[in-house]
């Protein structure tokens, strides 16, 4: 009698668990595509990305946070997009100094403000997507 009760309680269990890695293996694919949507953008974008008191041309700078989201996808610590940007794409992680982007001869802005706008539009225009 005891093993009838326990197995509906198991089944569901089970279930919710499976629900559960589902959704984040959902989110995590979302936020690798939009991942490399900004880092599409930002290397056709033409933008220079200072950086440890250097300018790098947008191919580059793609390359080099490509590296680090890589290292930190191998970690477990990018669930969203907001992760990526925040950890690896808004300052040096070795000087603390903060990324800057500066395109066709505009004010730099930092790379934090740059890829959230970027982000902003292609989530509107994929919401507008029938």
């Amino acid at each position: 009698m005891i093993g009838k009760k326990i197995r509906p309680l198991a089944t569901f269990q089970i279930a919710v668990l499976f629900c559960g890695i589902l959704s984040q293996a959902t989110a995590a694919s979302v936020a690798d595509v939009e991942i490399r949507q900004l880092l599409d953008y930002l290397e056709r974008s033409g933008c220079v990305v200072y950086r440890n008191g250097s300018w790098y041309s947008a191919s580059d700078a793609r390359a080099h946070l490509e590296k680090k989201y890589h290292y930190l996808l191998d970690k477990r610590w990018v669930d969203t997009t907001e992760d990526f940007i925040d950890r690896a794409a808004t300052a040096s992680s070795m000087s603390g100094k903060p990324y800057q982007v500066q395109c066709d001869g505009r004010k730099q802005v930092s790379s934090a403000e740059w890829l959230t706008t970027e982000l902003q539009r292609l989530r509107r225009a994929s919401a507008t997507k029938p």
